[in-house]
């Protein structure tokens, strides 16, 4: 039957209906045709096609390798930004000469998405019986009506696969109520159930669709109930040396104090704590200066913890104290072998230890000039290798640095290398002496005492007036760690709640005068003898002669009681 030849306007409009793009070009290298499919997939305008030489609009090379006109018929797939093509060209050759060149382009995107789906899925099943077999002592699988359509119980019950598909879980296993979990779509965890004359630990779970019960699983967690106390056993054994690691962890990450524990009235250290919180924001080096016990490190500490690394360690070291030739190693750490002595398998040093957190550099003045050099190359470098080792490790820890020399003078006298110094001083918090901020002294006698006061389990005490003027006027060499050494002392000998001058030590009372009266003047160490005088008088009454509670009531020995009385001429 011959059917009427369709003209080019019929045969333009079915191929642009077709879902496969199409191209055909003429036997000299021209294109004649596209359909609207291959301009979508190619991502062409129309016009790109008729001004533009064949297939020079292809703009991927890759792409455009395929449409060459060789005259062999070929296929193959292209796959560019999720995009997935079949590209077939096909040689239309009319009574033996090639008049046309015809290249299919079929979109197999979805296709391609459906069968990675598939086999992430498959993928995903084996990895789920992956686990069940492996987590559980075995699992049986049942659909609604109980029947079982999974089976991994050989081992445990010595019942085949083969053997068990299609029966009734009640047919296979004893005591079961896998079959009852179908029906009521209620969980089991942890039921005891007695098999072959073990008590096994089960869990059963129903397996819901559509909010429809399809079927349900079982599995066995413990073959035998005594196993239970062995793990539980188990646990508590690592349950404690996780409590070893974390309390290891902790000590690592020693870092107490926020900007909050800088107690201060005095406008340059409120300036200082201001300087620091803009530091912490960075990861610029700090040097910190000051005289001992005036706070270096609770400076340290504080930026650490408003820092982004807070949750990093804190990792302080004292740079007197580590000999210098331990000292590369305890910052660098060394491998295994690196030096007589050394543990066999090596060991991190603090810069390793410090990694994501900061490291704190206390005394840094005191570190030896062959141990500076090899810190400034650290700090330009960003990295470092262990003793004995060639392993380059990364930096990665913000460095602060703390002195109480005069750091200056040192670089001046060549104790200290110029270039360090100016490698740490990037951000320099200069903190005063306590005698500079003597306003301070009255907060940190409060917040001390409420602090020391729980730390040695005590009553708070009050500090009496005169005892405050005693130490507004001392010079405190020691700082902060000095008030704070003192007011312990006072808390723990007063043995009443306020704190008399007689409770601090005797180089505050030194050379002291105490003004009474309008004219006259006593040494104070006159006061405080008719004050201890006094007080034993009182103590002594309020015993009732009964010596011993008396030196109890002091807070002092029996003998040391009788040497006052004594001293005094009290014949009581």
């Amino acid at each position: 039957m011959n059917f009427p030849i369709p003209n080019r306007e019929f045969t333009t409009f079915l191929l642009d209906s077709l879902q496969d793009g199409i191209l055909i070009v003429g036997e000299d290298g021209k294109l004649s045709y596209g359909n609207r499919a291959i301009l979508r997939m190619l991502d062409l305008d129309e016009k790109d096609l008729i001004i533009t030489h064949f297939p020079d609009f292809i703009k991927d090379e890759k792409l455009k390798a395929f449409f060459v006109l060789d005259g062999e018929e070929k296929e193959e797939e292209y796959t560019s930004n999720g995009l997935h093509l079949l590209l077939k060209y096909i040689p239309y050759i009319n009574k033996g000469a090639k008049v046309n060149h015809i290249f299919i382009v079929r979109d197999i995107t979805e296709i391609k998405d459906s069968q990675s789906q598939l086999l992430e899925e498959k993928m995903s099943l084996d990895m789920i019986e992956d686990l069940l077999e492996h987590v559980y002592e075995g699992f049986a699988l049942v659909d609604n009506e109980g029947k079982i359509v999974k089976w991994n119980y050989e081992d445990l019950l010595g019942i085949k696969e083969e053997d068990a598909i299609g029966k009734h879980v009640t047919e296979v296993i004893e005591n079961t109520r896998l079959h009852i979990v179908v029906k009521t779509g209620e969980k089991e965890i942890r039921d005891i159930q007695r098999i072959q004359g073990y008590d096994m630990v089960a869990n059963r779970v129903p397996i819901i669709r559509g909010g429809k019960i399809i079927g349900a699983v079982g599995a066995v967690l413990f073959k035998d109930a005594s196993d239970i106390r062995q793990m539980a056993k188990e646990l508590i054994e690592l349950e404690n040396k996780i409590n070893e690691y974390k309390g290891e962890i902790e000590r690592l990450q020693d870092s107490r104090y926020t900007f909050n524990s800088i107690i201060t009235r005095n406008p340059k250290m409120e300036y200082l704590k201001k300087l620091g919180r803009t530091a912490a924001q960075s990861n610029s080096t700090v040097l910190i200066l000051g005289e001992s016990g005036t706070g270096k490190e609770l400076f340290a500490q504080a930026i650490h913890k408003a820092s982004y690394r807070k949750f990093g360690p804190f990792i302080p070291i004292n740079c007197a104290a580590i000999p210098r030739e331990l000292l590369e190693s305890e910052l660098f750490g060394y491998e295994a072998g690196a030096f007589t002595g050394a543990r066999r398998e090596g060991k991190p040093g603090k810069f390793e230890l410090a990694n994501g957190g900061t490291i704190f550099l206390d005394e840094i003045g005191d570190m030896p000039l062959d141990m500076q050099v090899k810190l400034l190359r650290v700090l330009e470098e960003k990295e470092y290798e262990r003793v004995g080792g060639n392993k380059k490790i990364t930096l990665d820890a913000r460095i602060i640095a703390a002195t109480n020399e005069k750091i200056e003078e040192a670089v001046e006298k060549g104790k200290f290398r110029e270039d360090l110094y100016y490698r740490l001083n990037v951000i320099n918090i200069d903190i005063p002496p306590l005698r500079d901020r003597k306003e301070d002294i009255p907060l940190l006698c409060e917040h001390l005492i409420e602090y020391l006061s729980k730390e040695l389990n005590m009553g708070k005490k009050v500090i009496e007036k005169e005892t405050m003027d005693i130490l507004m006027e001392y010079h405190w060499p020691g700082n902060v760690r000095e008030l704070r050494n003192v007011l312990e002392r006072a808390i723990t000998i007063s043995t009443q709640e306020i704190i008399l001058p007689h409770h601090l030590p005797d180089r505050l009372l030194k050379n002291k005068i105490e003004v009474v009266g309008k004219d006259r003047m006593y040494p104070l160490k006159d006061v405080v003898a008719k004050a201890e005088k006094d007080a034993i008088i009182c103590a002594i009454r309020k015993a009732k002669g009964n010596k011993t509670l008396a030196a109890e009531i002091l807070g002092i020995h029996r003998t040391a009681l009788y040497r006052k009385m004594e001293k005094y001429d009290l014949g009581l």
